[in-house]
């Protein structure tokens, strides 16, 4: 079965302004992602620089088919 996290997020920066993200979905390993594993991923991924403060809001693990393929996959 494919898991994926629904959620809202908010991302404040060090230098100044901030950007956020509804109903956001994102593949998921496993039944559960703890809040703070799912907001590096967000900042490793969006290769985000001077991150502050991450708040992760409405976070529900959904059962829905992964969208995008595993890193190894050859095209």
């Amino acid at each position: 079965m494919n898991k994926r996290v629904l959620f809202d997020f908010e991302i404040e920066f060090t230098n100044g302004g901030g950007i956020q993200g509804q109903e956001f979905r994102l593949d998921i390993d496993g039944d559960d992602i703890s809040d703070e594993d799912l907001a590096r991923y967000i900042v490793e991924d969006m290769r985000l620089l001077m991150v502050g403060k991450v708040k992760i809001l409405n976070k529900k693990i959904i059962n829905e088919k992964h969208k995008r393929r595993p890193a190894d996959d050859e095209i």
